[in-house]
């Protein structure tokens, strides 16, 4: 994936230079240079969309959204998912991809600039990356796993494996499908609860991790530039395979009554709120809501977009991914519920038979003739009392189905994407090829989605602190060794309950409570009439009004009943629950979590908002500091005579935002200044030059707020960003004098 920095020194195609002269009378070169420039705009603005795309098709909609769907009730968990991407995803995703272009700077500077007192929000969009970053990792190195297994010339999971001592624990492949054996015993090694081996790593887990973020330090440090050949590779790749395993799934027993239980919808399900929990977490999850991601890559990204279209056109992608990927597991799904009982004893037997009518296997191995009138149960029984050397050769011949009758729900837990897509490439002739061919594209996707998570941490780190950005690699090499470290709690034993805590509880709810954050930052604080005043002064575009009032009225009030849902799901009577694997039974379980394992939710939920808080109570004691080490001018102040107010003018100036340096050539009036004068506060009514780092606690946003937004939208001009309203003089003459130096000092920088 192309990375932000080398996206921002990519120089946007100019637009032709209109001539007065007719087209007949340009000449050979200068119509080619025309057709030129449009060719390089054109596919500029085919790789940010492609890009988006392949953003949008990430993990989230192959692990996360199958298995979420499943578990609360298809069809029901599908309407509620498209009602919030229409009323929330496409409005919100808009929202953050007009401001990253708007500003052109980075998720911290963009909060600062816009409400000084809020750009904390930054720096916790920056934690909740950390801790996605964290268990995203793990789900790649379950990849890997799979992609290492898929070189076997016989596919491990596709049926039980070969043992040398036969015991409950190891018949117990028989009770349940093979693929979900292997995901749980030799891809998890699961314990049967959370607080159970949390000091035990799994060996080839941890390795795998720790290849994981080596590729990410490598791919980091390099800056890969994705070309467009590679980049249509990443996009079409997943598509083509995912159409041919929905192909041969429609062939399969079960398939059109697992595609109809897909779209079967209950509006009594509607009711529950673990639905419009998980529904809504989800939308902010997929699109990236909250992280930052979003905000960089558009504040970095060149060319000029309709980003009404290119939200819209990422929202349809996510969620048209999300529905085939669905399909094929569903499909699954009712294949091996078809399959399973007295239909997988059947097909047991009659392969046996086959066997040994081949000489395959011997005539001890022959089962009783009336074992189909018996219960399934009682094949087992038979296979435990054979001798040691036929017991191998039996369990090594049976399908990969489960003798016992298994439910609708035969599977719910994180990995019934991995369990399923391994059945599906195990269909084709050659699965071994389809096997490593889909495994690798999840790898990759994975990658694509990671990198994306950490391109929210370490540009914006690079931006404000100068150490990083004087040395990027240093922070690339923090970033993933804390990264590694981290990581290792989800190699353990219990690692996937853990990451199921992380995914399901604690995520969900800091991206609900970020994102309401930002939306009342910028709808109502910062004022969205004002927005849509500057943005037109600035971008000479007009936002859609249809969009402000959905910021006003629509995904604030959404936002904040989701976050008290979420937060009475966590903190109800009946705690919230995660699947565990019982080996006895060899079937999931529902284990609720404990009260202690829901204290690390809280506390970490804290340690991530942190910095809103945080940050103002800083600035607080920096204005603290200032006042007490100036107190000539605190006593001046007292004896300054009341001046009137004279109306403020505005020197029209140009500064380019995009280096974000934070310093800019104009002065800037001092408080003790200001109040020496005695000035009404509504003379300063303006908003703020966005292109200084705002070190000063002064600033317009925070009196604005404090006191009245209204009087302020009717009193605020809209001007352009590159506008600094700080430097404006009261006196004519030094207003004027100052506009000239302020000229000619930027003349030079330029």
């Amino acid at each position: 994936m192309e990375s932000l920095e080398e996206l921002s020194e990519e120089e946007t195609p100019r637009e032709p230079t209109s001539s007065s002269s007719p087209s007949w009378k340009l000449t050979g070169k200068e119509i080619l240079a025309t057709k030129t420039q449009n060719y390089f705009a054109q596919t500029k603005r085919t790789k940010n969309i492609l890009i988006q795309v392949a953003l949008s098709i990430g993990l989230s909609s192959i692990w996360r959204f199958p298995y979420l769907c499943h578990r609360n009730g298809g069809g029901s968990f599908i309407l509620m998912y498209f009602f919030m991407l229409l009323l929330f995803g496409i409005p919100l995703l808009y929202m953050e991809m007009i401001m990253g272009h708007w500003l052109r700077v980075d998720n911290i500077r963009v909060w600062k600039q816009l409400i000084p007192w809020l750009g904390g929000i930054g720096y916790a969009s920056i934690l909740v990356c950390i801790l996605m970053s964290l268990y995203n990792s793990i789900i790649i190195t379950w990849s890997l796993s799979y992609l290492g297994n898929s070189f076997d010339n016989s596919l491990p999971w596709n049926q039980c494996p070969l043992v040398k001592t036969i015991n409950v624990t190891d018949l117990s492949c028989l009770q349940t499908v093979s693929h979900q054996y292997f995901w749980y015993h030799t891809t998890l090694s699961a314990s049967g609860h959370i607080e159970e081996g949390v000091e035990a790593l799994v060996l080839h887990l941890t390795l795998g991790v720790f290849a994981a973020w080596c590729l990410l330090f490598l791919t980091m440090i390099t800056g890969l530039n994705t070309s467009m050949p590679i980049l249509i590779f990443t996009v079409f790749l997943p598509y083509i395979l995912l159409l041919c395993f929905l192909i041969r799934g429609l062939f399969l027993e079960g398939a059109v009554a697992s595609l109809r239980r897909m779209v079967t919808t209950e509006l009594s399900a509607w009711a529950s709120l673990d639905l419009w929990c998980q529904a809504g977490g989800h939308v902010l999850y997929s699109l990236g809501l909250g992280m930052g991601t979003t905000i960089n890559f558009s504040s970095y990204k060149a060319g000029e977009d309709n980003y009404i279209q290119m939200a819209s056109l990422v929202v349809l992608v996510n969620l048209g991914t999300s529905l085939l990927v669905t399909s094929i597991i569903f499909i699954v799904l009712g294949f091996w519920a078809t399959t399973s009982g007295p239909t997988c004893v059947e097909k047991s037997v009659s392969k046996l038979m086959n066997l040994i009518k081949k000489g395959v296997l011997p005539q001890d191995a022959k089962p009783p003739e009336d074992i189909l009138l018996s219960p399934a149960l009682d094949y087992l029984e038979w296979i435990s009392n054979l001798p040691q050397h036929l017991q191998d050769q039996v369990i090594h011949s049976t399908p990969s189905c489960s003798i016992k009758t298994q439910k609708e729900k035969v599977m719910e837990g994180p990995g019934l994407a991995f369990a399923a897509f391994s059945q599906a490439v195990s269909l084709f002739p050659g699965s071994s090829f389809w096997a490593i061919l889909f495994f690798l594209a999840l790898v990759i996707m994975g990658l694509n989605t990671l990198i994306r998570i950490l391109e929210g941490i370490v540009y914006p780190l690079q931006n404000s602190i100068s150490i990083f950005g004087r040395h990027p690699k240093l922070l690339s090499a923090l970033v993933c060794l804390g990264g590694f470290l981290g990581s290792l709690i989800f190699t353990s034993h219990s690692g996937s309950y853990i990451m199921s805590l992380f995914d399901d509880c604690l995520v969900p709810l800091i991206l609900t409570i970020i994102v309401a954050f930002q939306n009342v930052a910028l709808a109502w604080i910062y004022g969205a009439r004002r927005v849509r005043e500057e943005i037109f002064g600035d971008l000479g575009r007009l936002l859609w009004s249809f969009f402000t009032v959905l910021w006003c009225y629509v995904t604030l009030p959404g936002l904040l009943a989701l976050t008290t849902i979420c937060l009475m799901q966590l903190y109800q009577t009946e705690p919230p629950y995660y699947i565990a694997w019982n080996s006895s039974m060899s079937q999931e379980v529902k284990q609720p979590y404990l009260q202690s394992t829901l204290g690390w939710v809280t506390f970490l939920s804290m340690l991530t908002f942190l910095p809103i808080p945080v940050y103002p109570l800083q600035h607080w004691w920096y204005l603290q500091d200032h006042i007490a080490s100036d107190p000539f001018g605190k006593l001046q102040s007292k004896k300054m005579p009341l001046v009137p107010p004279k109306p403020l003018q505005l020197p029209k100036r140009h500064v380019k935002s995009q280096e974000g340096n934070g310093e800019s050539s104009s002065k800037k009036l001092s408080l003790p200044l200001i109040r020496g004068l005695n000035l009404n506060p509504w003379q300063f009514s303006l908003p703020l030059s966005r292109d200084s780092q705002s070190s000063s606690w002064f600033s317009l946003p925070v009196i604005t707020s404090v006191t009245s937004i209204s009087s302020v939208r009717s009193l605020s001009l809209p001007i352009s960003r590159q506008v600094s309203p700080a430097s404006t003089a009261i006196d004519n003459s030094d207003q004027h004098t100052e506009t000239k130096e302020e000229e000619r000092r930027e003349n030079s920088v330029q």
